[in-house]
């Protein structure tokens, strides 16, 4: 068997991204503070990229709307043929997206407050307890114990890990292990240290001065299944007491804390910001984007003024400063192409769901990503990117895109309705219901129908799981 080598023409297909087209991609997808961070990013890497820094005065002010058109007008849209050469007409072309931006007026003399001067930490649960504990002047070794004690702390104050670990780490016995951990379940939050949920009810009834009520004690010890399960038939029985004891008993239960360590959480609130406002003006509605903290970039001047003259640079220096060029130019580009698609976007939901705008989430109407991308004749998955992570102020709240996005649940008679609309429905009917009586899935199901909403029992399981909702057993209340 002989090997040789030949040549064979093949003619095949690929598809290319251009980088031009990847970074108009990716930013697409990127959330406002993303994109806000891929442009630092580019400025401090790109110096051919700048940002403006125009202060607008009052005469700038009287033009803006007009110059804000004329720069919308300039601009052009990144279309996946458009190419690149190297022998671009630069100074004609960083004319065309050299428009500056619009910026507040500095006050000169006047600085601007440090961001940590006015925010504060947190304390957190094992900081406060550890505040606690040296207050009371505790040896080197108690003080190791309850180190490890609060170390071993779950974010809801609950003790995770056994005393025999703790004595193991700490090389002392069990017995002195035990004092300290006593010590601490009378620190505040009343209840932390607990090793479980019916010893931080006990450690809260006892410090309440109520530890003398048996009925209390005996239902955290031993009835919580019953009492999570509203069976308070079960501890009448087994405690041989009136049902209007154990009611009484259960109101107090309801006053404690199960999780003592929750108003320690260091978990922050995250504030949204929307990317796109829509405002109800008369009888129509309109389309804001939201522009603010994002900065207003241009090609720097030094660059432009180099070009401009055509002063002679070597070969490597100029494949250099093109490729920047070409950098700073196709992100700009690409800055002004995902604002003008999120804005057809919303523009194509707002046509689609108006009846949400003016009415609210009752009104919503099934949707899916092919309908709006059949509209603004655009790719789903493009859609799908302008859809992530971006959210809208709306007259009835503030959304994610894909929340407009929603199955469609079929009626006896007349067009589907969205997923989302029945969810309300759901929430309002169990908002209505008798709290002595509530309404069990069948029957919401069948309120439902009675709506002219075709639903399944197991669907409204489903849904009334999604809202947070117990089931009908444990929302009955006596």
């Amino acid at each position: 068997m002989a090997i040789e080598l030949r040549q064979q023409l093949k003619l095949t297909q690929q598809l290319i991204m251009t980088p031009q087209l990847q970074m108009a991609i990716k930013l697409l997808q990127l959330s406002r503070l993303e994109l806000v961070e891929k442009i630092k990013q580019e400025l401090e890497e790109n110096p051919a990229l700048e940002e403006t820094q125009e202060v607008l005065t009052p005469e700038t002010t009287a033009e803006k709307s007009e110059a804000e058109a004329e720069t919308t007008e300039q601009t052009q849209e990144v279309t996946f043929e458009e190419k690149i050469n190297n022998d671009i007409d630069w100074s004609n072309y960083i004319e065309e997206y050299n428009a500056p931006g619009r910026m507040p007026v500095e006050t000169e003399g006047r600085e601007t407050p440090r961001y940590d001067s006015f925010i504060s930490k947190k304390e957190s649960l094992s900081d406060h307890l550890l505040w606690q504990f040296l207050m009371t002047s505790p040896s080197a070794e108690d003080e190791n114990i309850g180190s490890l004690i609060i170390g071993n702390l779950t974010k809801d104050g609950y003790l995770d890990i056994s005393l025999d670990e703790i004595s193991e780490l700490s090389g002392v016995l069990r017995e002195r292990v035990e004092n300290v951990l006593t010590l601490l379940q009378t620190f505040n939050p009343i209840g932390v240290c607990a090793r479980n949920l019916s010893e931080c009810l006990l450690i809260q009834i006892h410090h309440l001065g109520l530890g003398d009520n048996k009925i209390l004690t005996e239902i955290a010890q031993n009835h919580l299944n019953h009492l999570e399960n509203k069976n308070y038939r079960a501890i009448c029985k087994a405690l041989k007491i009136r049902m209007n004891d154990v009611i009484a008993a259960v109101n107090v239960i309801k006053g404690l804390e199960p999780k003592p360590g929750r108003q320690y959480s260091e978990s922050d609130v995250q504030y949204i910001t929307p990317d796109i406002y829509v405002y109800k003006s008369e009888n129509d509605f309109v389309i804001v984007l939201n522009d603010d903290g994002l900065p207003k970039l241009q090609v720097n001047s030094y660059y432009k003024k180099a070009i401009a003259r055509g002063e002679k640079i070597t070969e490597e220096t100029k494949e250099y400063l093109q490729e920047k060029l070409r950098s700073a130019a196709w992100l700009i580009r690409s800055i002004h192409q995902r604002q003008k698609t999120i804005y057809k976007v919303m523009e194509s939901i707002l046509k689609f769901q108006r009846p949400f705008f003016e009415k609210g989430i009752a009104h919503l109407k099934p949707m899916v990503l092919r309908d709006v991308a059949e509209d603004i004749e655009m790719h789903e998955s493009t859609i799908s990117r302008v859809t992530t992570n971006k959210y809208a102020y709306t007259p009835q709240g503030i959304f994610e895109l894909k929340y407009f996005f929603n199955s469609s649940i079929k009626r006896i008679h007349g067009e589907a309705i969205a997923s989302a609309s029945v969810q309300e429905k759901i929430r309002k009917i169990i908002e209505g219901e008798d709290p002595k009586k509530p309404y069990s899935d069948s029957k919401m199901a069948d309120i439902l129908k009675a709506q002219n909403i075709d639903i399944a029992r197991r669907t409204v399981a489903k849904y009334r799981e999604m809202l947070g909702v117990l089931s009908s057993n444990k929302r009955k209340q006596l």
